[in-house]
């Protein structure tokens, strides 16, 4: 009879995360979602801000690979467009020209894009012919004629990296503040809790839009971005550090920081070697359920106008040129960076309770 294998704690916790088929699925489609956004220059056929005048709204373009005529191509293609006057309202409308085919290439040179300024390159991942007369516009395009699907892309550069850079502030911050609470107790423990008391009192939103009132609109786009990861930050820590207080209540006493205590090691060393890493695994859980509040409240800043400005893109300030019930009725491709955040934030949800079930020592206890 053989022996059966023995699976240690992390093999446990591992096995356990890939049974959970959301937190795959979410943990899956972000790791789609960060590619497109890391690599947005090079796989969006344009540059975000090119403006093209022609081509003023023009809806989501379809792309072929069977013709008119029924037959097949290999090579995906867009039909070209073709100005036609309505006999009714004798308005100027657009109709597919299906005598212009325009082919697909991939890795072609086009636009010079940037990879956050470390080099420059022309090359994109596909693209159709620059003289050809027509957009591969997968998205449409705004009022400018700028592609969406390349605003779309660059525009969860921003998005997706706010949730990132505000949720290591706020938890740097709340784990700081709430061990020093914790492990000292006392007077030090009373100011730091009635002073958080005092932050939660206010409402989130209203707060949020009064701080970022404080960012002058004459800053450049890179510090109106730094300003608002700021604004978003300094709320999102208070909940992570009564927490973290509670936990280090309890591991205050524990042996392993007594022995720490006794060899002499300084309070500030004990609290971040000794008792941070123990709730360590709490932390995890929390950045990945974080991130999205910190995401919709980017979008809502940038949604309003008191966000993220012209040139830089965001999936809030995309959206907020959806605002009218007639764009919307008139120009729906304008919802999709809402499509884009929804399922960010799903995405962001499942692997947090996936963690959460994950990481749970009285789960994992029980699968021993």
């Amino acid at each position: 009879m053989s022996e059966q294998k023995i699976l240690t704690q992390k093999q446990k916790m591992i096995y356990a995360f890939f049974r959970n088929k959301l937190g795959l699925i979410g943990a899956v489609t972000l790791t789609i979602l960060y590619i497109l956004a890391i690599f947005a220059g090079f796989i969006s056929p344009y540059n975000m801000t090119t403006m093209h005048n022609n081509y003023r709204y023009l809806p989501p373009v379809r792309v072929h690979f069977f013709d008119h005529q029924g037959h097949f191509h290999t090579i995906p293609f867009v039909y070209g467009l073709k100005q036609v006057r309505n006999p009714v309202t004798f308005a100027m409308e657009r109709k597919t020209n299906v005598s212009k085919m325009y082919p697909i290439h991939f890795l072609v040179r086009g636009e010079k894009w940037s990879f956050f300024g470390l080099f420059k390159s022309n090359l994109h991942l596909f693209g159709i012919s620059s003289d050809a007369q027509m957009m591969l516009a997968l998205f449409g395009t705004d009022k400018y004629g700028r592609d969406f699907f390349s605003r779309v892309l660059y525009g969860g550069q921003v998005s997706m990296s706010v949730g990132l850079v505000g949720v290591a502030i706020s938890l740097i911050l709340g784990a700081l503040i709430g061990s020093i609470s914790g492990y000292f107790g006392g007077t030090v423990d009373l100011v730091i809790q009635r002073m958080i008391e005092l932050l939660m009192s206010f409402p989130r939103l209203p707060l949020w839009l009064a701080l970022s009132m404080i960012i002058p609109p004459s800053w450049p786009s890179t510090w109106v971005y730094f300003g608002v990861v700021t604004v978003l930050s300094f709320l999102g820590w208070m909940g992570v550090a009564r927490v973290v207080r509670g936990m280090v209540l309890s591991l205050r006493e524990r042996e392993f920081v007594l022995a720490a205590k006794l060899v002499g090691q300084s309070n500030l060393r004990i609290i971040w070697k000794h008792i941070i890493p123990n709730v360590m695994g709490y932390l995890i859980v929390v950045a990945t359920l974080s991130i999205p509040g910190m995401i919709l409240g980017e979008s809502a800043l940038s949604f309003l106008g008191l966000g993220i400005k012209e040139p830089m893109a965001s999936w809030g300030l995309l959206l907020s040129e959806a605002q009218s019930i007639s764009s919307i009725a008139l120009y729906p491709w304008l919802m999709i960076p809402g499509i884009f955040i929804v399922i960010t934030v799903l995405a962001f949800t499942f692997l947090g309770d996936s963690l959460r079930d994950t990481l749970d020592p009285y789960k994992v206890a029980k699968r021993s």
